[in-house]
């Protein structure tokens, strides 16, 4: 799909990835960015450079994001890309004591804006595609959702859960012209890398948010369900299919090396 010409909304868009994508859309030709974020004033900050909108939304609560969608095909048209991009990384801790210590509030937080974010959005934006001929939904993911992400199961177990969900609705509406990719970096320089332990990403470089987009505009334009802006993902993928022991192994290892208790 060209972007060009295209009705953009972006969730998470004010800041990091989210606004990268924003403006790599603008430049790619959109005809109208949907700066969509919790934080509306950063919102409207970004969408005044790109002559976008911004509207206020909060991806965990399912009547916002119906909202932001019948709001934007109101007054703009037809939602031709959704960019499923908002998330959190909830959970981290300084070593793993119990991977399910995590409290419970965290795990629903998690839960409702990693995965249901998505959900709502397909929820309400499905029925709107099929009517009329197709769409494309954009999800961010990351390399976590294939990978794992050591020092939070909150985080990769959500993030999992939205590479399987993503899969599924390529799937099904596959027929019905909706088509979807999966954005999925290692590190990238956002304020939210900062709250991650170091892991084995750090070797593989720190992208930054713009090169991350302009890794998904071209994944888009040339309809890949897997956008991997870190290229050695695509090994790593391939080694733990290989041989899941030898690679849960190795994690292991790596996970003593990072919380300082290998010799």
């Amino acid at each position: 799909m060209q972007v060009s010409g295209k009705t953009v909304v972006v969730t998470g868009g004010a800041s990091g990835i989210g606004r990268a994508l924003c403006e790599a859309a603008h430049r790619s030709g959109a005809k109208k960015v949907i700066v969509a974020d919790l934080n509306l004033q950063a919102a409207e900050h970004v969408a005044r450079a790109l002559t976008g909108s911004a509207f206020l939304c909060d991806v965990a609560q399912e009547a916002s994001v119906k909202t932001l969608i019948e709001r934007t095909e109101l007054e703009f048209g037809p939602i031709d890309l959704y960019c499923s991009n908002a998330g959190v990384a909830l959970g981290f801790s300084p070593r793993v004591d119990n991977a399910a210590a995590g409290p419970d509030d965290l795990w629903q937080t998690a839960w409702s804006v990693n995965v249901m974010g998505h959900v709502y959005a397909a929820r309400h934006l499905v029925p709107r595609m099929k009517a009329r001929g197709g769409g494309y939904f954009l999800i961010t993911v990351s390399a976590a959702g294939l990978l794992t992400q050591i020092g939070s199961a909150i985080y990769t177990t959500t993030k999992h859960a939205a590479v399987g969900f993503a899969e599924n609705l390529a799937i099904a509406h596959k027929d019905d012209g909706i088509k979807v990719s999966i954005l999925c970096p290692q590190a990238v320089d956002t304020p939210l890398l900062h709250r991650l332990p170091q892991g084995p990403q750090s070797g593989d470089g720190i992208l930054s948010a713009e090169q991350v987009a302009r890794a998904a505009i071209d994944g888009i334009e040339h309809e890949r369900f897997l956008i991997l802006p870190h290229a050695e993902v695509n090994d790593y993928m391939r080694r733990k299919a290989e041989d899941r022991d030898r690679w849960i192994a190795g994690m292991a290892r790596l996970q003593r090396r990072i919380f300082g208790a290998e010799s």
